[in-house]
């Protein structure tokens, strides 16, 4: 398959589309995939910016949705989607009024309400630069994934019958730049320390985000798969997935799907919000990913695209999505609108089957059979 075409319609760079892509005419390009896309991660939020969204979904072929989305928006976005998403339940991430306790104690009694509208699976966030809001909150240890009130709203979420999702390290370009003070954040490698040790604790499924943390050393991610056997890892996280996993050689990327067939589940980490309708300040990330509803769509239909173009296709071109980890990284070599070469890994059809709907609709749909 051949690189897609560029059709600008602005002559400055926008971070989703920096080739000028027009979106609906590459979903209509690339067709229908296998089979109905299941996206385990994405965090769906804001009554207007939804219908951006399932524009785009529905464009590309995703069928359903696992959304970590504000405990209040569940029953308008599940409406809006006409039931087409279940929810994760999350820690009231939104709200600036007593953070320790929405991240701590109260975190159960959130889990029960997400609980009774239908969720069965909740996310533990353990990213290193979690320890920068404990330190605000005046324990540096507060964020620790193995912290005793989170080992607490474990044993509430497996009470109630519930798996879980965590998301434990980030990109070896942030621990090359933010987190260059491995006093403060640790090694990547020690971030797994805890993960493993409660893999063991709470034998029920867990979903790794982002590929575990780790789409840049398939080794890695081999021997943690085959240590625990209730380990499953998502896809999501766009912009490092297609850094990533466009440096691994098509065979060794075929090898590691087909070894942990049935493991590994799509995923788009696509945020949507309202936010992004209009013009705001620039200094706040929210804004700066889009402030039109032109802009918006793409953002969210780009994701999408490059996913299933990635897993697909053997495209080798550019990301039409900025990725300003490139420019952290060499600021000599890179501008922050720069983006990485998307290779094209042209999966086979019963691994894209799998990727893209049997492994999460097997390990998933019992939960949510009667919820």
């Amino acid at each position: 398959m051949s690189t897609p075409t560029s059709t600008s319609r602005s002559s400055s760079v926008r971070p989703a589309n920096r080739l000028g892509l027009d979106y609906d005419a590459e979903a209509t390009r690339l067709g229908p995939p296998v089979t109905p896309i299941i996206d385990v991660h994405c965090h769906l939020n804001g009554l207007e910016a939804i219908g951006l969204y399932r524009r785009a979904a529905e464009r590309y072929g995703v069928s359903l949705a696992y959304s970590m989305t504000k405990l209040e928006e569940v029953e308008p976005i599940r409406a809006a989607l006409d039931g087409r998403v279940r929810f994760i339940a999350v820690p009231n991430y939104w709200s600036t009024d007593d953070r320790r306790h929405h991240m701590g104690t109260g975190y159960p009694e959130r889990i029960e309400a997400y609980h009774r509208l239908g969720a069965r699976i909740v996310k533990f966030w353990a990213a290193p630069r979690a320890r920068d809001y404990a330190v605000e909150m005046g324990d540096p240890d507060f964020m620790r994934l193995d912290a005793p009130h989170r080992i607490d709203a474990m044993e509430a979420a497996r009470a109630l019958g519930m798996i879980f999702m965590t998301h434990v390290a980030d990109p070896d370009t942030w621990f090359q730049t933010k987190y260059r003070d491995a006093n403060a954040y640790g090694t990547k490698a020690s971030q797994y320390e805890p993960f493993e040790m409660l893999l063991d604790r709470f034998d029920q499924p867990w979903i790794g985000a982002h590929l575990g943390g780790w789409p840049e050393d398939l080794e890695f991610l081999t021997g943690l798969l085959d240590r625990h056997s209730n380990l499953y890892l998502d896809t999501s996280a766009t912009k490092w997935m297609v850094r990533e996993l466009s440096r691994h050689s098509r065979e060794e990327l075929i090898a590691f799907l087909r070894r942990f067939q049935g493991r590994i589940l799509f995923g788009s980490d696509v945020v949507t919000a309202d936010e992004h309708l209009a013009a705001g300040d620039d200094d706040q990330e929210m804004y700066a990913k889009a402030s039109n509803e032109n802009d918006a769509y793409d953002l969210y239909a780009s994701r999408f695209f490059a996913l299933r173009t990635l897993y697909e296709t053997d495209a080798d071109g550019p990301s039409p999505i900025a990725d300003p980890d490139l420019a952290m990284v060499d600021p000599e070599r890179y501008d922050p609108t720069d983006a990485p070469p998307l290779r094209g890994k042209q999966l086979p059809a019963d691994l894209l089957r799998s990727l893209y709907h049997d492994a999460a609709h097997t390990l998933l749909e019992p939960l949510f059979a009667g919820a």
